[in-house]
C-alpha cells in the first residue's frame, strides 16, 4: 500500500488492496467518532442542524456490545414527498475501531458490471468506492459543523425511513 501525503497534510490512498481498505475503515471510525462521539448514549433518531447546511439525520438501527448499526442521511423534499439520500447504512465495530458502509443509495445509479480479470477484484473495488465516499462525506459533515451529542442534539419521536427507500429494498452500490 502506498500512502502519500499532499501539501495540506491529508493522506492519499493510492492502491486498492485489502490493507488500504482496512485503513479506510479505521479512518472512517475516527471521523465518525468526531461526528457521533457517544453512539451508545444517542437516542434512536436524531437530527443535527447547522445554519446554512442540510439537516443530517442519524438513526440507530441496532446496538450490540461491540457493534452499532446506524443510518446517516439527508432528507430532500421531492415531487412525491421526501427522499432520503445518500441513506448510508454503516456498521461501527467498536472493538477494532473500524466503520464500514454496508450499503447506500443515490439517485444516479450505475448498474455496470465489470467482468473479473486477473489482478482485479470487483468486490474490493466496490467496497473501496463506497467507503471512500463515506470518508469524504464524514469529513464534509464535520467541516460543516454537524455533531450528534446526546441531550443537546434534537431527537425525533416516531422518525422512520419509511417515506424513503426501506433498509431492505435499498440497492447497494
Amino acid at each position: 500500500m502506498t500512502v502519500g501525503i499532499d501539501k495540506a497534510g491529508r493522506t492519499r490512498f493510492r492502491m486498492r488492496d485489502l490493507a488500504g481498505l482496512i485503513r479506510i475503515y479505521e479512518a472512517n471510525y475516527v471521523r465518525l467518532a468526531k461526528l457521533v462521539p457517544d453512539p451508545a448514549a444517542c437516542d434512536r433518531a436524531m437530527i443535527s442542524r447547522v445554519a446554512g447546511a442540510l439537516d443530517l439525520h442519524l438513526v440507530i438501527i441496532e446496538r450490540q456490545p461491540h457493534t452499532t448499526s446506524l443510518v446517516l442521511t439527508y432528507r430532500f423534499t421531492d415531487h412525491g414527498g421526501c427522499v432520503f439520500e445518500p441513506n448510508a447504512r454503516i456498521n461501527v465495530y467498536h472493538d477494532v475501531r473500524a466503520a464500514e458502509v454496508v450499503s447506500h443509495c443515490r439517485r444516479r445509479r450505475s448498474r455496470t458490471t465489470r467482468p473479473w480479470t486477473p489482478g482485479r477484484m470487483p468486490e474490493l473495488d466496490r467496497k473501496w468506492r463506497m467507503n471512500r465516499f463515506l470518508l469524504k462525506w464524514l469529513r464534509f459533515c464535520t467541516f460543516q459543523g454537524h455533531i450528534f451529542i446526546p441531550g443537546i442534539t434534537p431527537t425525533v419521536e416516531g422518525f422512520s425511513l419509511a417515506d424513503g427507500p426501506s433498509l431492505q429494498d435499498r440497492p447497494s452500490l
